[in-house]
């Protein structure tokens, strides 16, 4: 009976080991120097602290139906950028990544037409430098690319992109995002981790902020992990 039950303990904690390790685990395309340096799952509505946001009021914690929860953007905030720029913004507070990968979990919420989208910041200065990709339903100069806004109405930059993602409702995709400040390379995956759906080179900016959002419409984040060889500095806030 004892021998059973220490066989059982053991069993079960080379699950927990095993998940632990497949949380943290580092992905195939990442080169050696490269650590986990941020990671969020939104367990609890306190997890959001740790965020800013554009306008708070387009923001909640939700407790997905008493399981763990996600980060949710309820919709086109208030706030009017300095130039044309998205309108919805939740950064990771004061904290700078240089080169990253970094995968996130997020879902498209809002009605379906061309521009549906969810957006991903990545290399933020302020409220007008900053990268940013646009993954929509329809691809134009104005939507599924990756951009940079400089100081004026946001450019795109893409040097690769295509026809556009199906947001299918209810349903969590898996985002990739890779950028190297040295070679200004950036690279986005959607759902596929073997070929970029995007892909951009561009060395205007250094480390900077990163973030999640919309141009115009709603949607959920949630499952946020970094990789970088690079250490994460203390930025300043940009919305607080």
């Amino acid at each position: 009976m004892i021998n059973r039950l220490i066989s059982r303990l053991s069993l079960l904690m080379s699950i927990a080991l095993f998940s632990f390790s497949c949380s943290n685990k580092i992905p195939k395309t990442l080169s050696n120097g490269y650590q986990l340096v941020y990671q969020e799952s939104f367990d609890d509505e306190s997890t959001i602290a740790g965020y800013e946001f554009s306008d708070n009021d387009f923001w909640k914690y939700n407790a997905e139906n008493g399981k763990s929860g996600s980060l949710e953007c309820t919709g086109k905030s208030a706030y009017v950028p300095p130039v044309r720029s998205p309108h919805s913004m939740a950064l990771i507070e004061a904290k700078q990544f240089g080169s990253f990968i970094m995968e996130v979990d997020l879902q498209q919420t809002g009605r379906v037409y061309p521009h549906q989208d969810m957006c991903v910041f990545f290399g933020v200065q302020d409220d007008s430098h900053f990268y940013y990709t646009h993954i929509s339903k329809a691809m134009d100069d104005h939507a599924n690319n990756v951009f940079i806004v400089n100081g004026e109405p946001r450019i795109k930059i893409s040097t690769k992109t295509n026809d556009g993602q199906n947001w299918e409702p209810q349903k969590w995709h898996k985002i990739r995002l890779e950028r190297n400040i040295e070679s200004g390379m950036i690279k986005l995956f959607f759902d596929d981790m073997n070929e970029p759906v995007m892909t951009a080179m561009d060395k205007s900016f250094g480390a900077g902020g990163i973030g999640f959002g919309s141009f115009d419409d709603s949607g959920k984040i949630d499952n946020i992990r970094i990789w970088s060889k690079d250490p994460v500095t203390t930025g300043k806030s940009l919305f607080k």
